[in-house]
């Protein structure tokens, strides 16, 4: 059975479409009218193993905001739908991953219970598309709509680009990793037998 998700949301500020395949490829569809956005969601596919498409209009002559929070609300419902009643899955994910001068750590939980702790290097603004500030709105929407508890430490890095790069690429193993099917599990991982 495919595990996919496919979800679309239409608002006075964005009109979206995502489809998700977990247990893909590696390939990227994005469009979301913001470049190094579409970037970074195609980082995160290639290095998840994720078949993902982003079909995303915003309002981005207001700002960014709008599109790239929206673009994680529903990144994240369709998560919770490939992912089903999470039986079989690992449930725990995680990934250290560098970028030249920046080093993301990623940790995972698929436990049905939203959280974020996102803790990144203060930076000046540097004028990318995607700053820091900008991707913890993307990660928070994402985390509230999967249910899932995310982790992300950036320990070091100077440029912002390299920053977000490293999170994005360390965000897709980890899911992966979590995502992943274990025939040893029969139900859902967790010793009170539900999630």
């Amino acid at each position: 059975m495919e595990r996919k998700g496919e979800v679309e949301r239409k608002t006075k500020e964005t009109d979206i479409k995502i489809s998700l395949v977990v247990d893909g490829r590696g390939k990227a569809n994005i469009a979301s009218g913001i470049p190094f956005f579409d970037h970074m969601l195609t980082l995160l596919a290639v290095h998840g193993f994720f078949d993902l498409s982003v079909r995303a209009k915003g309002d981005l002559d207001v700002d960014f905001h709008h599109t790239v929070e929206d673009v994680g609300l529903v990144l994240g419902d369709a998560i919770r739908q490939a992912l089903g009643d999470r039986k079989g899955i690992k449930r725990y994910g995680h990934a250290v991953t560098p970028m030249d001068d920046a080093l993301a750590t990623v940790t995972i939980d698929l436990s049905n219970r939203p959280y974020l702790v996102y803790r990144v290097p203060e930076h000046e603004p540097s004028g990318i598309a995607l700053n820091a500030s900008l991707t913890r709105e993307f990660f928070r929407a994402l985390v509230n709509r999967a249910g899932m508890n995310l982790h992300i430490n950036v320990a070091y890095g100077d440029n912002d680009h390299h920053v977000v790069e490293s999170i994005f690429k360390a965000f897709g193993r980890a899911l992966d990793q979590a995502a992943a099917l274990d025939r040893r599990i029969t139900g859902v991982r967790s010793s009170k037998g539900a999630l």
